[in-house]
């Protein structure tokens, strides 16, 4: 009891990803306190890794550009500005904001709020899942992004403005436990609201459930605040999720295990950067 042999644990990575990531997953719930802790510390580095290792796209992270001081709000460029600060200086001027130029940061161009379906059967595989697609949502939008899991209820395990590390955000998914019915609709509400605080180009929500809506009507009516959606279906249970996103013009896919999270989030957000 309370023991996990590394070496097992390795090879069976090795075998069977998804397996033993599932069985990382179900044992953070074990009975036995130590065992529980263990499992919960391995399974964050296994499938924070994973997210790392899956395909990756280029992070929506803000760069430096340089602009005229009339444009943007920065530090000033002393080495491009040289010329006009030394011009006004001479003249005992202002000088002119159009040719001082500062170093200003591009707003990140995609942020992202990840939905996670914590109701009926959160355990096992699908809790491997939503890990490894927080993990990855933060890695490619590390400075806008949220994680919410919802079921009757919505919790904010990682909010839009927050900045929290993906071990952290990842190792209280795996606290989770599958509860009560699904209330989609106060989940696209729950995103619309975390997306209001952003400032990125696009916006998207990435919906990760069957959506099968045990409560708070059709999904449907509670879209609005939410450009883009995209859906994440479990495999072999995608019925509802084909059907609500052939209703609002979303795009969808099915995740076949945690290794797979990478590759559907690209075919899903195509050229989100």
């Amino acid at each position: 009891m309370g023991v996990l042999d590394p070496d097992a644990l390795q090879q069976f990575l090795d075998e069977d990803p998804d397996e033993a990531m599932a069985l990382l997953a179900d044992m953070v719930g074990a009975t036995d306190e130590r065992l529980r802790e263990l499992a919960r510390q391995m399974a964050g580095r296994v499938m924070v890794n994973a997210a790392r290792s899956g395909p990756q796209r280029r992070r929506g992270v803000g760069r430096l550009r340089r602009a005229p001081l009339s444009k943007a709000d920065g530090d000033i460029d002393v080495d491009a500005s040289l010329d006009e600060l030394v011009h006004a200086r001479r003249l005992g001027v202002a000088p002119d904001p159009e040719a001082v130029q500062v170093g200003a940061w591009n707003r990140p161009d995609t942020s992202m709020c990840l939905l996670v379906d914590r109701s009926g059967s959160m355990a096992g595989e699908r809790l491997a899942v939503a890990a490894v697609a927080a993990a990855t949502v933060m890695f490619r939008s590390p400075l806008d992004s949220s994680v919410v899991a919802f079921a009757e209820d919505a919790v904010v395990v990682c909010a839009q403005e927050e900045q929290r590390s993906a071990d952290d955000v990842v190792a209280d998914l795996l606290r989770l436990r599958g509860f009560g019915v699904t209330d989609v609709g106060l989940a696209l509400r729950t995103a619309a609201t975390q997306l209001s605080r952003s400032t990125a180009g696009r916006k998207l929500v990435v919906l990760m459930s069957d959506c099968r809506a045990t409560a708070g009507g059709e999904p449907v009516g509670h879209l609005a605040g939410i450009d883009e959606l995209v859906i994440l279906a479990p495999d072999g249970d995608t019925a509802d999720a084909e059907e609500l996103a052939e209703s609002v013009g979303a795009r969808w896919t099915s995740v076949e295990g945690p290794t797979s999270v990478g590759s559907a989030l690209n075919e899903l957000l195509g050229g989100a950067q």
